[in-house]
């Protein structure tokens, strides 16, 4: 192996996108959510009022998915990430505790996991000596190790209800929008939300081993089989109540 093959710019080839980060599951997850449940909700309004003559009642059903669903969004998010940090954060409190009373053993469980993963055992124990001389550090490094969390990003859950919130009233607005606009008919609004549903699939799939177009067709077929099963009930139960 060459000096050059050694360099940092070397060594540094490739760039990996945030997958860990508060703010990405409830964002993407709110606008799918607010994609398909507010398209089904919508159609099965629709099926179920067309007796009616007109599109009242789903403008009303469909205002009221999103922000009903918004704000239960919001706060399921809130609540579990929030349940999420203070559990690891009490594992952290209990990990600091024990490196505190115990700080050998503590360090000798440390060296343990260096050599599972291959270090030598006088180097593993000299890299757990070495990260012991700081508590702080110490606290770090077992969290990580043991836990698989980073006591200093820990996720936010204001940051995770915001963004839950924001992008399910933006996943809910598409199928709404055309009835805004003053479409009467369910053609438009289920063509856009399927549009939309394929382009945030094919983002979606370019952070995981999926192709885009994958991604694209997996989840606007979700979407137009969730709208085909409400419109079906809608029809169904509005034409019993009708009767």
């Amino acid at each position: 192996m060459t000096a050059d093959a050694l360099s940092p710019d070397a060594a540094i080839g490739h760039e990996h996108p945030d997958v860990t980060g508060g703010w990405l599951r409830p964002a993407v997850f709110g606008a799918m959510d607010g994609l398909v449940s507010n398209v089904a909700l919508i159609a099965g309004m629709a099926g179920g009022t067309q007796h009616l003559g007109n599109t009242s009642a789903v403008v009303l059903a469909g205002v009221a998915g999103l922000v009903g669903g918004a704000f239960s969004m919001a706060t399921g998010e809130y609540v579990s990430v929030a349940s999420q940090s203070e559990a690891a954060a009490r594992e952290i409190a209990k990990e600091r505790r024990e490196i505190i009373r115990n700080p050998s053993g503590e360090a000798a469980e440390l060296a343990e996991m260096y050599v599972e993963k291959g270090l030598d055992p006088e180097l593993a124990a000299e890299v757990a000596r070495q990260i012991h001389a700081d508590v702080e550090n110490a606290v770090t490094v077992h969290a990580r190790e043991e836990l698989g969390v980073d006591p200093h990003d820990l996720a936010s859950p204001r940051l995770a209800a915001a963004s839950s919130f924001a992008s399910f009233a933006v996943g809910a607005l598409v199928p709404l929008l055309p009835y805004l606009l003053g479409f009467t008919s369910l053609l438009p609004a289920v063509g856009i939300t399927l549009v939309a549903l394929f382009l945030c699939g094919a983002v979606v799939a370019q952070v995981t081993v999926r192709p885009w177009w994958y991604g694209g067709f997996r989840q606007a077929l979700m979407g137009a089989g969730s709208a085909a099963v409400t419109y079906a009930f809608g029809l169904l139960i509005g034409g019993v109540v009708a009767g």
